[in-house]
Formats: C-alpha cells, structure tokens, sequence
C-alpha cells in the first residue's frame, strides 16, 4: 500500500513538473508554398521573456513584423499566458529552405526553437498569403504628417497636419492615441477639431479615404535642423478573411494595428543681418497705431492711451514699444489686452497695453512718437512703422512750475498735492442715537415668539413623510440606483456636445460600474467576458443584450457623425439601463 502511494505522488510531482515547463516552439502558416507566395512564421512562448533575437531570415525578404500578440486565459482555476512574435516571409528562391533557431532569455536562461524546413515551389497562378491579415492592415493603412513649410525662419509660422489614410478594402472601428510628439524648440498650439470629417482623396495615386486626425501651429524658436516628433496611434482595423457567412458576405477580422508618421526634418533659417535697433523679434505683417480716448482734459482726470499691434505672426511672442511721457502726467503700469485666433493660417489679431495716465498739472504735454519694426517673411525684408505725437491738452488746474527735465516710464509717479485732498468727505449725515428701540413689542419679539409654535405642524407632517419614505423599499431601491447611474454618468454629461469626449467618457463610465459591481479587472472586460457574469448573476438576457449594446454603439460612434439630440439619447438610454441593471444585481 505504501508503495502505491509513493508511485501517485511520483507521477503527480513529475506532471508537475512537465506543467511547469518553459515552452518557446516556432511554426509557419505553411509547409509548401509557392515563390510569388508569402509565409507567416510564429515563435510563441508561455512565459514572459526579454532579448527576443530572431533567425537572420538569409533566404527570405521580411515584408512585415515582427508582430507582438499577448494572450492571458484561465483554463480548470489556472492562468494561461502566451507571447507570440510574427513574421511575414517572402522567398527569395526555390528549394527547400530553413528558417533559423530564434532565441529568447526567461529567467536568465537562454531559449532555442528548432530549425523549420519549407519547400518553396514554382509561382502559383493565384498566390495566396494564408493568414495576412497584419499585412493587410499594414498595406492599407498610411499615417501621413504634412508640414507646410520645410525651411521657415526664426518664429514664422508653419502648420503640422496629421492625416490617416484608410483604402476601401480595409475599415477602421476604433482608435487610440499612444504618444503625442511634444514639439521641442518649437512654440505650439493646437487646432480645435470639432468633429472629424472623412474625406475622399488620394495616396501614391491609389483612391484612398482619410480624415483630418490634428491639426498644429509651430512656431521654431532656434535655427538649424529641427526634428518634429511623430503621432503615434493604435488602431482597430477590420480586414477581410476568406472565411463567408451563410449569405456568402466575406466576414471581417478585426487586427490592432500601431501606426505613427515619419519623423519630419525642417531646416529652421535665420533673421537676414541689418536689424532695426527697436527689433523685438516680430515676425509676420502687421499694423502699428498708438491712440488715445481724450485730448482735452482736467487735471485729476485720466485719459487712456493704447499702443496696439494688429495682423497675422507671431503675436504673443515678442513685446511692444513702451510709451514714455512727461513727469507731469502720472502714468500707471499698461494693462495687456490680447485678442489673438489661430489657425492654419498662423495667429491672427491684435495685441495691445493700454496706459492710464492722470495729468497734475495746467498746461500742453507731447507724448513722444513711437516705432515698431518686424520682418516680413514674404519679402524678406524689415519694415517699420511710426506712430504720429500725441499732444494732451491740460485746460484746469494748477500751473506748471519748474519742472525736471526728461519723460516718465510707465513707473507710477508721485502726485502734486495743492492742499484740497478732502474736498470730496460728505459733510451731511443721517445719524440715530443708539438703543432708541425697545425689543419687547417689536415686530422681532413677535416673530420669535409665533414662529417656533408655527412651525410644529411642519415638523409633524416632514417626519411622516420621512417615516413613509423609509418604508417604500422598493421606491428606494429605484432612487438609489438612479442616483448611482446618474453619478457613474456624471463626467459623460458634462461632455455632451464634445462627441469624441463624450463616447469615451460614457464607455468609461460604464466599464467603471462593472468594475465596482462585479469586481472585475479592465484587462477582463471583452464582451463575452461581461455578457457572461451578467448572466450568472441573474441579470435578464435583454438587460445584458442593452448593456452589450449600448458598449458597441459607443465604440462605433465615436468615428461617426452624431448630432447632439443622439449624444442625448445615448445618455438617457446608459442612465436607463445602469439603474435596471442595479436592480437586478
């Protein structure tokens, strides 16, 4: 007896061990292929593992990977995990050729798979790629980053526009940013896209659809090379099989692919020589005007005078000419007004500060004329503009002494005092004396004595409400879940009218109800996965057949264009179907 249970725990230990294995093995889609064919080799491992070195590929030419594919399940209460590197393959002759041992390190052990042999035959008269969907996708689907210029100068605008072209043989379902450029050396903003537009146009010459992903102003602050980092993006891409349905309609499978537009080089020049001595770094076309809202005043009062920059260029980036005066009018720090669009024309508008200036003193003041010079990018050349003098015209108050020489800057100078500073204290008043009331018999003394009483029928009739309300179980089983459904959609409603915004909140939400209800991962939610703990909850087939829904249609209109009154609509239906399905949980 006792050596048959040494020979079970021996067997056990040893299946223990066998299940415990590292796996690395290689496969190729096919055996036997033809010279005008493709071939997809897979190296696939059961354990997470670092410096992947696949075969050298001699006798191939690599038309696409490698592909990184990850997969977790749970087979019988245990976690299955698998990694898998793809490759596609064309030969480069006929025969019989080998695809080389790859190698992968798990646990600083080093991994061998075992040569493949495939035997590679004349050209077939209808070449077929076996499982190409990768290469599909690859093929049909094109990110594109188109600068305006290639060799601006210093601080001249140029725009970035990112397109992603789609053929008609493949679809994109979904997509997803995975790194933004951050634009280095360069100042930027970003164009507001409101609702994306699928257009139809061209790509090397083949049709192609695309649509406008962001747009960027750029302006570079240095010379030299400048390199404009790319957008990179994973995108869902439904590609044909050659599986068909029972109607015979090809059926779609759905390939994530990871897409980024190329590194873009500009070659930023610099100012030509023989700068204006008032240059501040302006560049583009402007007009320059220095005004003023009055003339003709008194002393103590205050007039403004505005220097303003209007056009098109780099408005924000440079700083205006500052006003001088005389010391007799006091002159206050300039308050910056900004009224600046952008587009892919560059920044439009004016920029302006503004000078409140009070006069202490009769007399006439010049405020000297100013100048303001910027280089224009169209003619190559500096230009300047001039401003005419303005002359303030002091009629009231006293006359100006001796006087120190030279002009005030927009520091705040010190005001003349002649002796009246007071003048403007009110001299009548409407005093009381104080403690002229009694409380006892004032309208104060009767409203605390009556209210409290009042009040008691009111406390009465609020407490039973409050005692039914606590009693309707079911009436607040039905305001609390929504209340909760309300609350999970809470971010989405504030979205509305920003369509991308607001499907991926309103996804979002939802998956975060299931997260807080069911207690599962977001690595865990596929569709299949929630469809079937709703059901094992109790949840009724057309509530998890709502919820499943209402998933997908937020995964598909967030690519298509919705109205407002949709985006509405969409929003009652979550609310709905949360605060049913809460119940049933």
């Amino acid at each position: 007896m006792k050596l048959r249970y040494l020979i079970l725990s021996f067997l056990l230990f040893a299946s223990g061990l066998i299940q415990a294995q590292v796996r690395f093995e290689a496969k190729v889609s096919r055996e036997k292929l033809g010279i005008n064919e493709r071939l997809r080799v897979d190296f696939e491992m059961n354990e997470d593992g670092d410096n992947f070195n696949p075969p050298s590929f001699n006798d191939f030419t690599v038309v696409g990977g490698p592909n990184q594919k990850i997969s977790t399940s749970i087979l019988n209460g245990k976690m299955a995990y698998s990694k898998t590197y793809s490759f596609y393959l064309q030969p480069k002759k006929r025969g019989r050729l080998t695809i080389g041992q790859a190698e992968i390190v798990i646990d600083d052990k080093t991994y061998k798979t075992s040569p493949l042999s495939v035997e590679i035959t004349a050209a077939v008269d209808k070449p077929t790629d076996g499982d190409s969907s990768e290469m599909i996708a690859e093929d049909n689907l094109h990110l594109v980053a188109e600068v305006s210029k290639a060799s601006p100068y210093l601080n001249e605008a140029l725009t970035v526009v990112y397109k992603l072209y789609v053929s008609p043989r493949v679809s994109v379902s979904n997509w997803r940013e995975l790194d933004s450029p951050k634009y280095n050396d360069f100042w930027s903003q970003s164009i507001d896209i409101q609702q994306l537009r699928v257009e139809n146009g061209e790509y090397r010459g083949e049709p192609y659809r695309y649509v406008i992903l962001r747009k960027t102003i750029l302006y570079p602050q240095k010379t030299g090379e400048l390199n404009i980092e790319p957008l990179t993006l994973s995108i869902a891409v439904d590609v044909p099989s050659e599986r068909r349905d029972i109607f015979g309609s090809r059926i779609y499978k759905t390939v994530n692919k990871t897409v980024a537009a190329d590194n873009k080089k500009i070659n930023v020049k610099p100012l030509p020589a023989g700068k204006p001595a008032n240059f501040t770094g302006a560049v583009g076309k402007f007009d320059f005007n220095v005004t003023a809202d009055k003339d003709d005043l008194n002393a103590g009062e205050s007039l403004q005078a505005k220097v303003e920059v209007r056009g098109n260029g780099n408005l924000k980036l440079f700083d205006l000419p500052e006003l001088t005066a005389p010391s007799s009018l006091e002159m206050y720090d300039p308050e910056r007004q900004e009224n600046v669009n952008t587009n892919l024309n560059g920044m439009q508008g004016s920029i302006a500060e503004t000078y409140t200036i009070v006069p202490t003193r009769k007399g006439k003041y010049p405020i000297p004329a100013l100048s303001f010079s910027y280089f224009d990018p169209s003619t190559e050349s500096y230009k300047t503009h001039a401003s005419g003098e303005l002359v303030i015209n002091v009629e009231k108050g006293p006359l100006a002494g001796n006087e120190p020489s030279g002009f005030s800057g927009s520091n705040k100078q010190s005001l003349a005092i002649d002796g009246n500073q007071f003048r403007f204290i009110k001299l009548k008043t409407s005093l009381k004396p104080v403690n002229s009331d009694s409380f006892l018999g004032s309208l104060g003394f009767w409203s605390a004595l009556i209210l409290p009483l009042a009040a008691i029928p009111l406390f009465i009739m609020f407490g039973k409400k409050r005692e039914q309300r606590a009693n309707d179980v079911k009436g607040n089983r039905i305001r609390r879940a929504d209340k909760l459904a309300r609350r999970y959609l809470s971010e989405a409603k504030k979205n509305l009218g920003d369509q991308k915004e607001f499907y991926l909140a309103l996804e979002r939400s939802m998956h975060n109800y299931l997260k807080a209800k069911l207690r599962i991962q977001t690595g865990e939610m596929s569709k299949e996965r929630i469809s079937g703990l709703l059901h094992e909850k109790g949840v009724s087939d057309q509530t998890s057949s709502d919820f499943i829904s209402l998933l997908e249609s937020c995964e598909f209109a967030r690519y298509t264009p919705a109205s407002s009154d949709a985006m509405q609509q969409d929003y009652n239906q979550a609310v709905l179907v949360i605060s049913t399905l809460d119940k049933q949980l």
